[in-house]
């Protein structure tokens, strides 16, 4: 059974929300992204699994490398929620 993830569970960990921080103006490399938090690299792993199957990032190949790139189009969802609620 694979589970279906949306942008809502993606932003809704801390860590994750970190990480969008970090690669939102520039990629970074998957060892860049970690050296920022103090959990495992294999935790760093499964929140960029996360997110990368969320669309809110990818994750490319340069050589050895592996870099994380930001696509932020997927927020839409989030602003367009919001803003049903905003007369409120």
């Amino acid at each position: 059974m694979m589970i279906r993830r949306d942008v809502f569970q993606a932003i809704a960990d801390p860590t994750r929300r970190n990480i969008i921080g970090l690669i939102a103006h520039r990629s970074l490399n998957l060892n860049a992204v970690a050296d920022n938090f103090d959990i495992s690299r294999p935790a760093i792993s499964k929140h960029i699994k996360i997110l990368t199957e969320c669309g809110l990032l990818t994750v490319k190949k340069r050589g050895r490398d592996r870099f994380c790139e930001a696509n932020f189009s997927k927020l839409g969802e989030v602003s367009d929620w919001i803003e049903q609620y905003r007369s409120f």
